[in-house]
């Protein structure tokens, strides 16, 4: 399997996930993520799933260091 094929896979999985159990799928996303998609998990399904898909396709903040 290659690099490639195996980062297919690995947003294949996310994606499962993200239907399954939204909050789940945003844990390394951070507070405000998680929180969010909870929320609207319990509100509604829908619009939690909605929200893990939006915020696992964005890409990475870049991280900022101080020195």
């Amino acid at each position: 399997m290659t690099l490639r094929a195996r980062a297919h896979t690995m947003s294949l999985l996310r994606v499962i996930v993200c239907l399954l159990l939204p909050p789940a799928a945003v844990l390394d996303k951070g507070c405000g993520p998680i929180v969010l998609t909870t929320v609207l998990t319990l509100v509604g399904w829908v619009p939690g799933v909605i929200a893990a898909i939006i915020f696992c396709a964005r890409p990475p903040a870049p991280s900022v260091h101080r020195h």
